[in-house]
């Protein structure tokens, strides 16, 4: 029998169609046919703790996997409660809040210097009140006051003269409290003992003629050579050109008030000056 290219192409293609209308008839009921779903079985896997990174990078180098698989660190700022700043002092303290581990931070600071100036009235009161606990109670009252102990006390512009100094001594302080309330005058008390007005010079000569000893008023300069050289045990007058002041007892006999800055007339002072370029001396035995 013989074979003929063009029947056997036929019959091929007769069953390729055969194949294809088959299966289009097919297929419309398969999909109206109803899916069954199966339950699932439950299962176990056991878990390890974070191996998944190393078994990704168990192929990379050593330190690439060290970091992949290392603890991640973070940092956060908490924010904390800050409590109202008190006044400037001496040091200041920033307190955290009591649930923060923060401690407490410690700020010190130095004022700022300043210079030394007069005490005002109420410290020259505490000053008196402080020297009079001291030495002791005041045992008189009235034009002669005194004190118990070696140093004068200043109470209210009155000077208590000490009952241990010599009797020159509180003859001075006495006589120079009868001028507290003198005003200043240039001149004043040179020409006699006894004037309406006192200035520096005029004051310590009135304050020395009432102890017995000077029977003339001074001027400045001749304070300058008055008595002996240096300061005295109860007595010093210190002087320049131009200024005369002294300390008795301990207390400053002055008709400059260094508070004011300027000439007030004799008063009594518990604080001392500045004596540079001044030149000390004091009476004989004094």
């Amino acid at each position: 029998m013989l074979f003929t290219p063009g029947i056997a192409t036929g019959r091929r293609a007769v069953i390729f169609c055969c194949a294809i209308a088959i299966i289009f008839s097919l297929l419309p009921e398969a999909r109206a046919r109803p899916v069954r779903h199966r339950r699932p079985t439950p299962f176990s896997i056991a878990l390890e703790p974070f191996m998944l990174a190393r078994s990704i990078v168990h192929r990379a180098p050593r330190i690439l996997a060290a970091t992949a698989i290392a603890p991640i660190k973070v940092a956060y700022y908490a924010p904390r409660r800050l409590r109202p700043r008190p006044p400037r002092g001496a040091e200041e303290f920033n307190e955290a809040d009591e649930e923060s581990d923060v401690k407490p931070i410690r700020v010190a600071y130095s004022t700022s210097g300043r210079t030394k100036t007069a005490p005002t009235r109420a410290e020259e009161y505490d000053q008196e009140q402080e020297q009079e606990q001291e030495n002791g109670r005041i045992e008189q009252r009235g034009d002669r006051p005194t004190v118990s102990g070696s140093q004068a006390v200043l109470r209210n512009g009155v000077a208590y003269a000490p009952t241990g100094a010599p009797q020159s001594v509180k003859n001075a302080i006495w006589a120079a409290n009868s001028l507290r309330r003198k005003p200043y005058v240039w001149g004043g008390g040179h020409g006699t003992f006894y004037d309406r007005g006192y200035d520096c010079s005029g004051t310590v000569s009135f304050a020395l003629h009432g102890a017995g000893l000077l029977n003339s008023p001074m001027p400045s300069s001749d304070f300058m050579r008055y008595g002996e050289r240096g300061r005295g045990r109860w007595m010093t007058i210190y002087s320049r050109n131009g200024h005369t002041f002294a300390v008795i007892a301990g207390l400053r006999l002055d008709t400059t008030d260094l508070g004011r800055g300027g000439d007030v007339g004799p008063r009594w002072y518990a604080y001392g000056r500045d004596t540079s370029g001044f030149i000390a001396r004091h009476p004989a035995a004094l």
